[in-house]
């Protein structure tokens, strides 16, 4: 199964992919390390320096998938070429696929994590815009037929327990 995080930044997808991931035993392959990565690497900024990391993060998906194992992509997934980059995946691969979009409903909680995320970027010497990658405006909503795509959404704002139940009974189904 490919399972395909989907959320803004610091709305709290990372969190919920580790604790699914490592409760199902599930590796996780996330897009913002990789990035970092090729930032540190000397790679300019000004480079398609998100989309390699995505191509990455396939490639990673890729190889675990056609070992014959399950993997969670932690990545924003803003937009509808990169959700349908993991769809494409699947269909190659003849896996299930599984979208987990998080989301934040209490904007003032949702800034907080977001002035956190750049304090800790900025101490990992990673420049400003790495901190949000995409904003609100850039959200694309999720199109084509009612229940074409198996997505079930979580509010970060719910306890982090509730949230891994609720995506691992989607996970089960």
């Amino acid at each position: 199964m490919l399972i395909v995080m989907a959320g803004l930044p610091a709305a709290g997808k990372s969190t919920i992919a580790e604790v699914v991931g490592n409760r199902m035993g599930v590796p996780v392959v996330s897009v913002d390390p990789i990035e970092a990565a090729i930032l540190s690497a000397g790679i300019d900024a000004d480079q398609p320096t998100g989309l390699a990391a995505y191509l990455v993060a396939e490639a990673f998906a890729d190889a675990v998938i056609s070992g014959g194992a399950s993997i969670i992509v932690d990545a924003v997934n803003a937009v509808g070429p990169a959700r349908e980059q993991w769809l494409k995946l699947a269909e190659r691969q003849k896996a299930e696929i599984r979208f987990i979009e998080v989301i934040c409903s209490d904007a003032e909680l949702h800034e907080k994590r977001l002035a956190a995320r750049a304090e800790r970027l900025a101490a990992a010497s990673l420049p400003e815009t790495f901190a949000v990658e995409q904003s609100l405006d850039e959200w694309e909503d999720w199109t084509g037929p009612s229940g074409a795509i198996a997505r079930i959404t979580l509010d970060s704002v719910e306890p982090l327990g509730v949230n891994v139940e609720r995506a691992l009974a989607f996970l089960q189904r």
